[in-house]
């Protein structure tokens, strides 16, 4: 049987060819998902101008709508950066607890950190916090870090506007405000399970490293100002409960106009921008620099987001013109397998394949999308089935994942430690999370 005219065989030999450019040609992911997406698409039959009309749609028609949100979100996560309000407001929620409730506060200040801020900003910006709780209770740095990685880790997966569930979210038609409320239910208790709850089992086990004493010579840090933290915590919840709003109105009847306007991502996020450019704006030559020169900065991280959500949309809108998906639709429903777990399942093949958790996410909302679209699934859950997309690619961080080797070394864990400590709380982030959403699907 040949792959050319066959959309299914030409869908796997897709796959395949991208995962072979990815782990062993180590192509660039951008690169590696656009010849994929035009592979895909001339092996199935479609014309090389069908071909090229369906990546241009694709790709357009995904950061239409993504490409706004994570400039804003990107703008936000300067404002909390550069005034030092992401930091006040860590220190301010864990305080002086004990070692115990000051992990569990650490994984919620992750948690909170990560939606307006990138997973290894959010690491780099509170692992000094982290050294300073290690050092105060005596205990070693992951002790208090598997926490904030949790938290961390759920955020950047589970809850928008982080560019991971918004992409698949525009994939998938769901909504945005039903996103984040399934994200939140779903995240939080996988961030208690995988951060504070594994840490104290991993303790018990003999597997943490034991105190750094080079963690007596770090200063505790800046004093807890209370008034910035504060503002720090407004400016994060606003957009969102402004987005939460116009969502739970939607599904109640039609939200009023105002309501549903200042409720749109593109309208929260920017009042979010302009709640914290009043609020945490600099009174010193010092912070006014800061603030300038991360400004300046903002969008450099996101060039290569962008980039590779637009090819992963490129590459889905080619399994919707070729008929795979809806093919592959049949198929799975075929072995009595639901779109929600056959998310799941294909965003944690191709996350442990080939690493990063961004691919995993659009390979398999690409794949699913059809999937979807056949058992006609809409409201909460397309929103659960993002969510379980983000789940699947949220399991077993090792050793081709670029965020392995960030917590082996600012940690200072061996490749065996890391594997004890990280990927087990990266993967219990992944479970947790899709049994919470299977949950969910008993209650809405």
């Amino acid at each position: 049987m040949t792959f050319v005219g066959n959309p299914l065989l030409a869908t796997f030999a897709g796959v395949a060819a991208l995962l072979i450019l990815i782990l062993v040609r180590r192509v660039n992911a951008f690169a590696a998902l656009l010849v994929a997406a035009l592979a895909t698409g001339l092996m199935a039959g479609l014309s090389p101008e069908a071909v090229i009309e369906a990546v241009t749609n694709g790709f357009a028609g995904v950061l239409g709508f993504i490409a706004v949100i994570v400039g804003l979100g990107a703008l936000l996560g300067v404002y909390l950066e550069a005034s030092g309000g992401a930091a006040a407001l860590a220190r301010t929620v864990i305080g002086n607890r004990p070692a115990g409730p000051a992990g569990i506060a650490t994984g919620f200040v992750g948690l909170v950190i990560a939606i307006p801020v990138f997973f290894d900003v959010g690491l780099i910006l509170l692992f000094p916090l982290v050294q300073a709780l290690a050092r105060r209770a005596g205990k070693p740095a992951i002790y208090f870090g598997l926490p904030l990685l949790a938290g961390l880790a759920t955020a950047h997966a589970f809850i928008p506007p982080t560019p991971g569930p918004v992409a698949v979210a525009e994939i998938l038609s769901a909504d945005l405000g039903l996103v984040i409320i399934c994200g939140l239910v779903a995240g939080i208790p996988a961030m208690l399970i995988a951060g504070p709850h594994y840490t104290r089992v991993a303790e018990k086990l003999g597997w943490l490293p034991s105190a750094d004493g080079s963690l007596d010579q770090i200063a505790e840090g800046a004093p807890v100002n209370i008034a910035l933290a504060t503002k720090a915590a407004l400016v994060v919840a606003i957009p969102l409960l402004l987005i939460v709003a116009s969502a739970l109105a939607a599904q109640f009847g039609n939200p009023p106009a105002l309501l549903a306007f200042i409720g749109h991502p593109f309208v929260a996020l920017l009042i979010g921008c302009a709640v914290a450019a009043v609020a945490l704006k600099a009174d010193d030559a010092a912070g006014q620099l800061r603030l300038k020169e991360g400004l300046s900065r903002a969008f450099e991280p996101t060039a290569v987001i962008l980039l590779v959500t637009g090819a992963g949309g490129a590459f889905k809108q080619v399994l919707v013109d070729t008929g795979a998906g809806k093919i592959l639709a049949e198929s799975f429903a075929g072995f009595g397998i639901g779109p929600i777990i056959a998310g799941f399942a294909l965003a944690a093949i191709v996350r442990v394949a080939q690493g990063s958790a961004t691919v995993a996410m659009l390979t398999a909302a690409g794949l699913s999308a059809p999937l979807a679209v056949a058992a006609g699934l809409e409201g909460w859950d397309l929103a659960r089935m993002v969510i379980a997309i983000a789940a699947g690619a949220s399991v077993v961080s090792h050793v081709n994942d670029s965020g392995f080797w960030l917590v082996s070394r600012y940690f200072r864990l061996s490749e065996g430690e890391t594997l004890r400590t990280w990927t087990i709380a990266s993967t219990l982030v992944g479970l947790v999370g899709f049994v919470m959403v299977l949950a969910l699907g008993l209650l809405v």
